[in-house]
């Protein structure tokens, strides 16, 4: 079903707004060999990147150590947000590949152990920092700051992509409840982003990934919670329930899936926005409210949420009673702490985001070298600019690298 009703919106070469939305920050080293367009380009570099490998091991809504491989990690929800925006997309004649680079990344900022860990790390930011921590924020601070890529020359630098799609992954929040989005127009600094869900996107490619992030997780998180053995009689009699609302036999991601990204690109438009037919969106709005009462808010995550909330809280105490001002690298890295992997660890790598020059030791400028990148950390001359780079090290983490880092601190 491919009607193309947005054809002449997509973010082409002919969209008047096209130079604006794949504007850099800094300009990409150009190959004359290279085939793709500049949305391809982000797409790859966000691929390549190690925060894209690592959703592979960051909760989606249940623990990822919990020893069941078929539940959803975080790079599944991804996939599946990838396959059900570019499919929208295509259909409505927008620019796929858009879709994709900003599908790809939406969620590259994500903290350890799902909303959990986010909800700690929020309060950790906000105590110490007195800042705000969002995952869609996050996002688009790791892809401007964190993420390095080597270059032709083997320099590590940033990812420096465009602003569509950094402003797709700042937007992306899908918990704003609206039927019909529309882009925004102002084409903002987006640093004014002060909460999630703030301001839609500013492509409708962006709007589209918003509505799949959405359509993805309902069906899929109902999957795993009866894999789990989350659900009573009573709710399998509710879902049958609210499948046969809508004439289905079932609710789970491919009904789910196939029933919403039909009724989008049937019902939406562009006088009318991107929408759900008014069926279709309070059946969406049930399936919501069920999954906050029966998944989310349920009692058998409590114990996990304490578990998270241990292990991050314990490896930002340890790390932040580390602090040395100028001469912290020399303390993270004496042979005292080498019984700690991560603490060795978080020195290599903080060694690439500090402004070290020709006044420190040669093991540093080594461990500095070829880095092109921004120098966010300055030279921790500020406990603030330390603990800022103690929460972006473990909200990069993954589960799995979180619980190990954590069972060194009790082994030793």
């Amino acid at each position: 079903m491919d009607n193309k009703k947005f054809a002449s919106y997509a973010m082409n070469k002919d969209n008047p707004n096209y130079e604006k939305a794949i504007k850099r920050e800094r300009e990409l080293y150009k190959r004359d060999s290279d085939i793709r367009s500049e949305f391809a380009r982000d797409y790859t570099r966000l691929l390549h990147s190690l925060g894209y490998r690592r959703l592979k091991h960051k909760t989606q809504v249940f623990f990822n150590g919990a020893g069941n491989d078929h539940i959803c990690t975080r790079i599944e929800h991804v996939a599946h947000v990838e396959s059900v925006s570019s499919t929208i997309a295509r259909s409505l004649g927008l620019n796929d590949e858009l879709t994709k680079a900003i599908a790809i990344g939406h969620d590259i900022g994500h903290a350890p152990f799902g909303h959990s860990g986010e909800s700690i790390i929020r309060s950790l930011t906000k105590e110490n920092l007195n800042d705000d921590f969002w995952h869609e924020k996050n996002g688009v601070y790791f892809v401007d700051n964190l993420e390095l890529l080597m270059d032709p020359e083997d320099n590590k630098k940033n990812l420096d992509l465009t602003y569509a799609v950094r402003d797709g992954i700042i937007s992306h929040c899908g918990e704003v409840d609206d039927n019909g989005l529309f882009p925004r127009d102002d084409y903002m600094d987006l640093a004014n982003f002060e909460k999630a869900g703030m301001y839609n996107a500013v492509t409708w490619e962006g709007c589209v990934v918003k509505l799949a992030d959405k359509i993805a997780y309902l069906g899929r998180d109902i999957e795993d919670a009866k894999r789990l053995s989350y659900f009573n009689n009573d709710d399998l009699k509710q879902l049958r329930k609210i499948a046969e609302k809508c004439n289905k036999s079932a609710v789970n991601t491919t009904v789910i899936t196939h029933s919403m990204i039909v009724d989008i690109c049937e019902n939406s438009s562009p006088e009318k926005g991107l929408r759900f037919s008014d069926k279709m969106h309070e059946n969406l709005m049930e399936i919501k409210e069920f999954n906050y009462r029966r998944i989310y808010l349920n009692d058998r995550l409590k114990p996990y949420n304490e578990y998270a909330k241990l292990i991050i809280n314990s490896l930002f105490e340890y790390l932040k009673n580390l602090y040395e001002g100028e001469d912290t690298l020399a303390k993270l890295l004496a042979d005292d702490f080498y019984n700690h992997d991560f603490v060795k660890q978080f020195a290599n790598w903080v060694c690439c985001y500090v402004d070290i020059d020709e006044t420190y030791p040669d093991y540093y400028l080594k461990k500095a070298m070829n880095t092109k990148n921004k120098k966010i950390y300055s030279r921790l001359e500020t406990k603030e600019l330390y603990y800022r780079a103690v929460i972006d090290f473990i909200a990069g983490m993954t589960d799995n690298y979180a619980v190990s880092s954590f069972n060194e601190l009790l082994s030793c």
